[in-house]
């Protein structure tokens, strides 16, 4: 073990669901019949396998198999069902092989994990109609967005999806997630003020902001992140090139002596001189663009508040140097571990193992209970609450190991890698460079590759489809052997791509709502894929 921190391994394995029911008259959890699914044993799954146990892996990956259903009449949190249920699935599915699970033909493009990650993100696009692309806040895993939801939705709830969609549109070939995701973005960049900034709250419907207080705190936090994120794992120059214009309006309005203030997004003037606990991720995140200096600096200042209380505290007010009234808890967040933790691999910083050993020590000492480790309630007194967030288990536990553990295969510098033979030819995975979802999710950048030639497939096809239309349109003479009679209007969705006007334009902007690809058996050789109207195309035709 590379630190003493003392996880039961009866909390690791006991099914710990989400429930949305009132609490029992003793106090206790619900009735299970008000359970929704069980998030827990999916956000601590991947964290099984980083700390090495492999057989419970092995074990709760057959549970949730067994016992998972998301087709329930619940009300989930689009942002948080998204993080932590489709992240989870999808890293536990990419290192299923690792844990010594039996893969399917067609892993990692296929798998039952990666159809349970499906599952649970389709019931999430429904927040996605809206006039802006922007989603609702809120969904019913059955029913879909309530008549009566509010429209009302905070920034990070919008812009974080692009690393657990994109990643499934690579593994599936269906394009629908990543499209929506990049809309979202995209609406969010555009209604930025004049000075670079973006609020807390708006409506989806209407676009405008409801909450103006502009930072890097809750509300806002992982949009930002996920421009990063998201840049690095697709390469893409575009998000780098958002995230580093909100860096400069963030520096310019926001930053004083290396804190982060809120400031008013149209004037820049400040309306909350306080640190949210939320905000420690940012010297993290920091590190990820090369900006070790300014990280650093940041990271020292949160540091000396955690030594101030034995952890930090939700709000605290920088002038005042104190906690700010009922915002004194300490939930056992991970953001200052884990921003110890991408300093300590840039930059070999023992002060950075310090804060980790004196993470450890305080959660032991203050926190830790019979059957686990509870939410501090009060940093002042160290009262305890009688609650535990599945982040504990999911980002807390993961980046204290990590921090402590230089050998463990998440911090691979490509020296080793896999070989896997897929039905779209040899496939490289587990060779580094991983990318952390908001939830500590690790995802494997190489496995967005293995799946692709389903893409580039589709694209063929496409543009098949795209010829075989204009000639129609033509009344060619292949219209007469092709075509019985009558004009031929395409499909909605996919039908824009055949569109002339849009031939140049159809690769970078997409529809945001798009059917499932008919064209999509990975079984199948591509000349056997595609049929028009009862005509098959083969190489020969």
């Amino acid at each position: 073990m590379p630190f003493q921190l003392f996880i039961p391994l009866s909390l690791l394995c006991a099914l710990l669901p989400l429930h949305h029911g009132a609490p029992g008259p003793d106090g206790t959890a619900p009735d299970p019949a008000h359970y929704s699914f069980s998030l827990t044993l999916i956000d601590a799954l991947d964290t099984l396998l980083i700390l090495g146990n492999v057989s419970e892996f092995q074990r709760v990956v057959d549970v949730l198999q067994d016992n998972v259903d998301f087709d329930i009449d619940v009300n989930a949190s689009v942002f948080e069902t998204n993080i932590r249920v489709v992240g989870g699935l999808l890293s536990a599915h990419l290192l299923s092989k690792k844990a010594g699970v039996e893969v399917e033909a067609g892993w990692p493009c296929s798998g039952p994990l990666l159809r349970m990650a499906e599952e649970a993100a389709r019931k999430l696009l429904p927040a996605f109609q809206t006039p802006t692309g922007m989603p609702y806040g809120t969904v019913n895993l059955l029913h879909g967005v309530n008549p009566g939801e509010t429209p009302v939705t905070c920034t990070a709830g919008i812009g974080t999806f692009i690393v657990e969609f994109a990643t499934l549109s690579s593994l599936t070939g269906d394009p629908v997630f990543e499209d929506v995701a990049r809309v979202a973005l995209m609406r969010l960049w555009e209604s930025r003020s004049d000075i670079g900034l973006v609020g807390n709250h708006i409506d989806v419907l209407t676009g405008k902001w409801v909450a103006q207080d502009a930072g890097i705190g809750a509300g806002v936090d992982s949009y930002f992140e996920y421009l990063v994120k998201g840049a690095i794992l697709l390469q893409d120059k575009k998000l780098m090139a958002m995230f580093l214009e909100y860096n400069k309006a963030i520096r310019n309005y926001t930053r004083f002596d290396d804190w982060y203030l809120w400031v008013q997004m149209y004037k820049g003037t400040v309306s909350m001189p306080v640190f949210q606990s939320l905000e420690a991720y940012w010297p993290g995140l920091q590190s990820l663009i090369g900006d070790i200096d300014n990280a650093m600096r940041t990271f020292l200042n949160y540091y000396t508040v955690w030594k101030q209380f034995g952890g930090l505290p939700e709000f605290y007010n920088i002038p005042q140097g104190y906690t700010v009234e009922k915002r004194e808890g300490y939930p056992l967040r991970p953001e200052l571990i884990e921003s110890a933790m991408y300093l300590y691999r840039a930059t070999g910083d023992p002060t950075l193992l310090e804060l980790g050993r004196d993470a450890v020590e305080s959660i032991e000492k203050i926190s830790k209970v019979e059957c686990g480790f509870a939410t501090i309630k009060d940093l002042r007194d160290h009262k305890l609450d009688n609650r535990m967030e599945s982040f504990f288990l999911a980002e807390t536990v993961k980046y204290l190991y990590l921090l402590f553990d230089p050998t463990n295969f998440i911090h691979n510098n490509g020296s080793t890698f896999d070989t896997v033979i897929t039905p779209y030819g040899e496939c490289i995975l587990g060779a580094g460079g991983y990318i952390f979802n908001t939830e500590a999710h690790p995802i494997d950048p190489a496995a967005l590759h293995c799946c692709q030639r389903l893409k580039e497939e589709q694209w063929e096809v496409e543009d098949l489809m795209r010829e075989f239309y204009s000639l129609t349109r033509n009344r060619s003479r292949f219209q007469k052997k092709t075509v019985s009679s009558g004009s031929w209007d395409p499909p909605a969705g996919p039908g824009t791509f055949f569109s002339p006007e849009n031939d140049d334009k159809v690769r970078e902007k997409k529809p945001a709502k798009q059917k499932v690809p008919l064209l999509s058996c990975p079984s199948q050789p591509f000349t056997s894929k595609l049929a028009l109207l009862g005509q098959v195309f083969l190489d020969s035709s």
